[in-house]
């Protein structure tokens, strides 16, 4: 792990030339990577939501409840938890380093203040909107098909950012790209060595990482799953460390890197002139 700027008494689960991956806490992992040496995280916390309720999956009523991690908790609880690791990302980050962070009604607000508090200046509230969100079972509210992702810089005074904004203009048809992304959830071809109940697309993960990083970057992610972020960052040459605190979402995340080329697509062109007119 030489070439990694990490400590090296944090718990390694796979690696390979492009992708480290660590089983442990967040927080306790996060503390252990060196200063200002990340270009940019990409980070999917837990939402808190598990609570007993019902979903809708396949067609089947379904529990919501994800696992432990995910269990709800207090109000200040989660934004002190949130607070922390955002804290966390922000030391490891590059001076022009950014964030971006995704999340439901559930944890979003939270997250979007402890980024102000920790001194973050937020560049974009990108909503995705879910082409086939599972239907509303309880039917006393609007159905919810959309996420939102917070993109966001070191602070205000920091240098300034990496945007890709021709090849987001080129990928949008020859126009300014909005901030409404319109796509379908994850597909059965990317949950084939096992699923995680919040996997975002690989698509998704595409046109963040090209918006807002180089070839050859490296590239964080804090709960990193069943891997998404690092299966896109290699396809895309960029290096990736990935931080999760369970062994069979890491096991699922190393089986993806490791079939990876056989499975190479190209999903980006799946969002190629969704936008909004």
């Amino acid at each position: 792990m030489d070439s990694w700027p990490v400590e090296p008494t944090v718990p390694l689960f796979f690696q390979n030339s492009q992708t480290t991956l660590f089983l442990d806490d967040a927080i306790a992992a996060l503390g252990k990577v060196h200063d200002e040496s990340v270009d940019m995280i990409f980070a999917d916390p837990p939402y808190f939501l598990s609570n007993g309720g019902i979903s809708c999956s396949g067609g089947k009523q379904v529990s919501v409840n994800k696992g432990s991690w995910d269990e709800g908790v207090g109000t200040e609880e989660k934004h002190d938890f949130n607070r922390k690791w955002i804290r966390e990302c922000k030391r490891v980050l590059t001076v022009s380093g950014t964030i971006w962070i995704s999340g439901t009604f559930h944890n979003i607000y939270s997250i979007g203040f402890a980024l102000e508090q920790e001194g973050f200046k937020i560049l974009n509230n990108i909503t995705w909107q879910k082409l086939n969100p599972p239907p509303n079972l309880g039917c006393r509210c609007f159905t919810h098909s959309t996420e939102t992702i917070l993109w966001a810089k070191k602070d205000a005074k920091s240098s300034r950012h990496f945007f890709d904004y021709a090849l987001m203009k080129e990928l949008n048809g020859g126009k300014q790209m909005k901030d409404v992304w319109a796509g379908p959830l994850t597909p059965k071809r990317e949950k084939i060595f096992g699923k995680h109940p919040t996997q975002k697309p690989e698509y998704l993960l595409e046109r963040i990482i090209l918006a807002s990083s180089q070839a050859g970057d490296l590239l964080l992610d804090p709960f990193v799953g069943s891997g998404t972020t690092a299966v896109v960052a290699n396809r895309l040459h960029r290096r990736c460390l990935g931080i999760d605190n369970s062994s069979e979402y890491l096991e699922i995340a190393k089986q993806r890197l490791e079939n990876s080329g056989k499975l190479q697509t190209s999903s980006v062109e799946m969002l190629k002139g969704r936008e909004h007119a």
